[in-house]
């Protein structure tokens, strides 16, 4: 199967999620996105569709949360791989750790987690430096629940913008 094929089937199985559970859906399917660690899962197109359809604040509040407790995934790989990750990069991730920290590791996931940025790899970099898991997923939720909402609101808005166009 192709990268293409499983896109394409991705689409299919969440519009078909979202249609027929709604919020839950959503919220299904954006934890299923954010738990794929390093293969791109197309999540946020469904999340911008359905903004236009369901209430975008819901939308966007439930898919960052999905997201969010998808991250966890990330997290959990890191921690449990950090035995032998530590024993190749002990020094490098002991420096890692005092660079978050004095910079801001709360901050920097919620900016990674708001963005395109690669959030996977802060997940494993904060699981395998024994990051408190109870800050990392607050800031992957409030990065997340902005980003989610911003994109249903754009869904929302564009169709409010299509409909008035073709009302004229």
């Amino acid at each position: 199967m192709d990268l293409l094929n499983i896109t394409s089937q991705f689409l299919s199985f969440s519009t078909g999620m979202a249609e027929s559970f709604g919020y839950l859906g959503i919220f299904v399917i954006s934890l299923l996105g954010s738990a794929t660690i390093f293969l791109p899962v197309p999540a946020l197109i469904v999340v911008f569709a359905f903004g236009g359809i369901l209430n975008p604040w819901i939308v966007g509040i439930v898919a960052g949360a999905g997201a969010a407790i998808g991250e966890l995934i990330g997290y959990a790989l890191g921690y449990g791989g950090k035995g032998i990750l530590e024993k190749k990069y002990g020094k490098d991730l002991e420096k890692t750790k005092r660079w978050m920290e004095k910079h801001g590791a709360f901050l920097i996931i919620i900016l990674f987690a708001l963005t395109p940025l690669p959030d996977d790899i802060i997940g494993i970099l904060c699981g395998v430096i024994n990051y408190d898991l109870k800050k990392f997923f607050a800031a992957s939720l409030i990065g997340k629940i902005i980003m989610h909402v911003l994109v249903a609101l754009a869904g929302y808005m564009s169709v409010q913008w299509v409909l008035a166009f073709f009302t004229l």
